[in-house]
């Protein structure tokens, strides 16, 4: 039996988290993984923040480019990073929880746009960020096709 998109995307998820070691270092928690989309979250620490006392870019950035990340392998194939931009739109404080959710705009061949959103707990947009993927060859998990029928 093969699987559902939203399984196959929930398994790649499992195994990329399994060796994200970044992203478990800063925080971040993965609250929903969907095929083309996943939605990754973080509360802002004191160690998070920059000299003005507000959340550092580098976080915010890192944050949005996880959910990018794991939106883009969502089909089980290894997909990277071809280039990223974000602009920040408010700051994020200490104590605020930031959620970076990917969507797919678009998927062609092995290249993919996604956009980003960054808001915080009271929905306020904090940063939005596009991010074009590259899949390159590999599967995050060993997937099998389905065993024929015996009908």
């Amino acid at each position: 039996m093969s699987l559902s998109a939203k399984d196959r995307a929930e398994q790649s998820a499992a195994a990329m988290w399994a060796n994200d070691l970044a992203s478990k270092w800063l925080g971040v928690e993965i609250e929903a993984v969907a095929e083309g989309e996943a939605t990754l979250a973080l509360t802002v620490a004191p160690h998070h923040c920059n000299g003005h006392g507000i959340c550092h870019g580098g976080v915010i950035f890192m944050l949005a480019d996880s959910a990018f990340a794991f939106a883009c392998n969502s089909r089980n194939q290894v997909t990277v990073a071809q280039h990223n931009m974000i602009s920040f739109i408010a700051p994020g404080h200490q104590g605020d929880r930031l959620a970076a959710t990917a969507r797919e705009v678009s998927l062609t061949g092995r290249s993919g746009l996604y956009d980003v959103s960054v808001t915080n707990q009271k929905g306020q947009l904090i940063a939005e960020m596009r991010g074009c993927s590259r899949a390159i060859s590999g599967q995050l998990f060993e997937e099998t096709a389905a065993p024929p029928s015996r009908d």
